[in-house]
């Protein structure tokens, strides 16, 4: 196995935070294997940043009345920030933005072009005259030509994945003024994909059919097989890295030329701060390049960005580049725009102390095969019948009973029984158990397997019971109480790549800060003894504690604010009814009532039978307002009524007339307010 790892994570759009999304499908996955590297002594670097360029934040800045500039330096802090609080370990973590970048980027393109690798070309593209603008990428919507979904961007579409070219799109609208954009010649450099499409066949169709995902290799070869073809690498904006080439002025790179040719300038900038040379990582065919993204970056980490690279003709190509699908919320789609979201700054402040959670849950329904749906009840179970009841609990047995029987004190142990051995070995078993899964990126199985070994231990506690043993062979407990803290200390070790945080604080409980008793993943497997007898422990504290159903609630609550929000945001007002002459409305008599009884009818939800004093007279009104007021709090309430209304046999019951009503901007129905007049006035006009 290669000595040397870069490792690269999708650089997110700096126009608004992290989510359980970006999470789950890159980034706890791509932390987990960088730790495991290092952990197993391997070289690595591991290198993410900002991608500061795309549409998204043009458009986020236009909605918000501020430059694009003011956007990317407040989110690349926040989501820099998220990422470190969160313990997500990069070696570094740079942004587009940074001088280091244009200049890289720069130095590719013109690379690019004096070897010939581009095609120029004038072609039509859309153009919104209202707006006096190309509309590039996510400035124009439409239906998208494969699946058929209305919402499609011009380079993307979010539902089916595909990627194509604005347009493509069938019905496109101008995403700034909702207008009908026209086609309008422009020049652009183009990146001939057809040319480089018999290297892309025999490098993935061949070369990787068997080690790539199953989605990933289906993706590509679909993208292969309908043929490639020539891909715009500019852009008509005035945001982005300009076009450094004679007639280049007013345009800048586009994004997804961009944005993957920072992971190589973010590994020269840390090469540049530790003293190191940054060529070997990205030019030594020695190196392995792991890519971690999103499914709907496949195309651009499989076949855009690699064609680049072999354009270029000096760096080595990505090994593996291991998708995920999406992560659902709550049986809907994550989206940002509409809130529906677990944002990661919101969880680290509603969860303080509590990252490994999150991590452990993620990773626990990653969707690494298939969209997968996290809910936050499952999130508490996972936590409170997990990580509380099987890996906190069994730590926490072993700890308080070797504090109570020997002072904390590792103790000597006996004769070793067949399960001792056999619990003994299969501990030694776990680091290569774990690492197969890892290195074949299943990293869902090799949480589980760690998991595992923590319910081997609280199993041989249970069957051992060194609670009843220790009142007839003292002997005997020894044994079991040390073999039960060569899993604590197994637990320690193997737990950092899934739990970081827990790993440290539980190495801190063992008191497994000195080189005697430091364990490395390897050693796990191959030394005797991991914690030996006379080692002083510390006391016991609580790796993980219970999450109350409030807790949850809270955040179902949010979501269900969001949810409302949006109802509200979306919600369409009625049209106008057709025109009617003053002397229709003449016709209409509304008085101020007074509600004098009122009872819940019978067999029915919605309705109230009310009796009301108009001022001419007392009726009976049927008014559909049972689930927005309960009978008791509207008697003596004054309300509007239109009293001239032909009588309706509403369950029997002859309804005189019709309360009127309105609702709030969330939906709630009010009565129109009459509280300052008398009963038995009418409307009157002005």
């Amino acid at each position: 196995m290669p000595k040397r790892y870069t490792i690269t994570t999708a650089l997110p759009y700096t126009n608004g935070p992290i989510h359980i999304g970006h999470l789950a499908g890159v980034y706890v996955p791509a932390d987990i294997y960088a730790r495991y590297l290092r952990l197993t002594g391997h070289d690595v670097a591991f290198i993410g940043g900002s991608d500061e360029h795309g549409v998204p934040i043009t458009i986020k800045a236009k909605n918000e009345g501020v430059s694009p500039q003011d956007i990317v330096d407040k989110y690349h802090a926040i989501i820099k920030k998220s990422f470190e609080d969160f313990g997500i370990t990069y070696d570094n973590y740079s942004r587009t933005s940074a001088p280091i970048h244009h200049e890289t980027a720069s130095e590719f393109f013109k690379t690019l072009d004096e070897k010939g690798e581009f095609i120029e070309e004038t072609s039509e593209q859309l153009y919104d005259a209202e707006a006096n603008q190309f509309l590039a990428d996510r400035f124009v919507v439409g239906t998208c030509p494969k699946c058929g979904n209305e919402e499609s961007y011009g380079d993307q579409c979010e539902n089916c994945g595909t990627s194509h070219n604005a347009t493509d799109l069938i019905n496109p609208k101008s995403a700034i003024t909702g207008n009908v954009p026209t086609l309008k010649q422009t020049k652009h450099w183009f990146l001939p994909l057809d040319k480089h499409e018999a290297f892309l066949k025999e490098w993935i169709l061949e070369g990787h059919k068997k080690d790539w995902k199953p989605n990933v290799y289906g993706q590509v070869k679909s993208w292969i097989d309908d043929g490639l073809r020539p891909r715009a690498v500019t852009r008509d904006l005035d945001w982005g890295i300009p076009v450094p080439a004679e007639g280049g002025e007013g345009k800048v790179l586009y994004v997804w030329f961009d944005a993957p040719i920072g992971y190589i300038s973010s590994t020269k900038e840390w090469a540049a701060r530790e003293g190191k040379d940054w060529e070997p990582y990205w030019k030594d065919k020695n190196t392995k390049l792991v890519h971690f993204i999103g499914k709907d970056n496949i195309v651009f980490h499989c076949i855009i960005f690699p064609s680049m690279l072999k354009a270029e003709g000096s760096y080595i190509l990505p090994e593996n580049v291991p998708a995920n699908e999406f992560l659902n919320l709550e049986g809907n789609k994550l989206s940002t725009s509409k809130n529906w979201a677990v944002w990661l700054p919101e969880y680290l402040e509603d969860f303080p102390g509590q990252q490994d959670v999150l991590r452990y849950v993620l990773n626990a329904n990653a969707p690494e095969t298939k969209d997968n749906d996290f809910t936050w009840k499952d999130f508490q179970a996972r936590n409170n019948n997990e990580l509380v009841a099987i890996f906190g609990n069994f730590i926490n047995r072993v700890v308080v009973l070797t504090n109570k029987y020997y002072e904390g004190v590792v103790p000597e142990p006996s004769d070793f029984n067949a399960v001792d051995e056999e619990t003994l070995a299969a501990i030694k078993a776990y680091p290569d158990v774990i690492a197969s899964s890892i290195e074949r990126y299943r990293f869902r199985e090799a949480g589980q397997e760690l998991m595992n070994l923590a319910r081997l231990g609280n199993k041989y506690l249970a069957d051992a019971e060194p609670w009843k043993m220790i009142k007839v062979d003292e002997d005997r407990t020894k044994t079991i109480m040390y073999v039960a803290l060569q899993i604590a200390s197994a637990l320690a070790t193997l737990s950092e790549p899934f739990l970081p945080f827990t790993s440290t604080k539980l190495k801190g409980i063992l008191n497994l800060g000195s080189s005697a008793v430091e364990t490395s993943w390897n050693e796990v497997s191959t030394k005797q003894t991991l914690l030996p007898a006379g080692h002083q422990i510390g006391k016991a504290e609580l790796l993980f504690s219970k999450i109350e159903d409030e807790t949850i609630q809270k955040q179902l609550d949010k979501l269900e604010a969001s949810k409302k929000a949006n109802e509200i945001a979306n919600a369409t007002v009625e049209p106008e009814k057709e025109t009617i002459t003053f002397e229709d409305f003449t016709k209409l008599d509304i008085r101020v009532g007074t509600i004098l009884e009122a009872e819940k009818m019978p067999k029915t939800k919605k309705l109230l039978k009310l009796k009301v004093d108009t001022g001419i007279d007392t009726r009976t009104i049927v008014s559909g307002i049972a689930e927005s007021f309960s009978a008791e709090e509207v008697v003596g309430k004054k309300v509007t009524v239109l009293v001239n209304l032909a009588p309706r046999a509403l369950r029997g019951v002859e309804s005189q007339g019709m309360i009127l009503m309105t609702e709030t901007p969330d939906g709630k129905l009010v009565f129109v307010n009459p509280d300052d007049a008398e009963v038995g006035n009418g409307l009157q006009v002005s």
